[in-house]
């Protein structure tokens, strides 16, 4: 997770985008020839359209950007710290 990234697909693609892109590497990581090292790259990228999703979404319910990106952070490290 990289909040820069997640702030760039944000601020520079519609949800809609995101929601197909995130489609795309789902199906990549099923097939059965991809590397480990794919899987990482596409497991990384697939956490920060989320992260993006989910910012487009709290921002539409009135959180602002900052917040947004910080609590999205928040949840992925609470999760790790389980």
């Amino acid at each position: 997770m990289k909040l820069p990234i997640i702030r760039q697909f944000y601020q520079n693609q519609t949800p809609e985008n995101l929601e197909k892109t995130l489609e795309v590497l789902e199906s990549f990581s099923e097939f059965r020839g991809t590397s480990d090292e794919d899987l990482n790259v596409a497991g990384e990228l697939i956490t920060n359209i989320c992260g993006a999703l989910e910012v487009h979404s709290n921002v539409q319910n009135g959180m602002t950007e900052k917040d947004a990106l910080n609590s999205f952070a928040q949840k992925v490290l609470g999760s790790i710290d389980r």
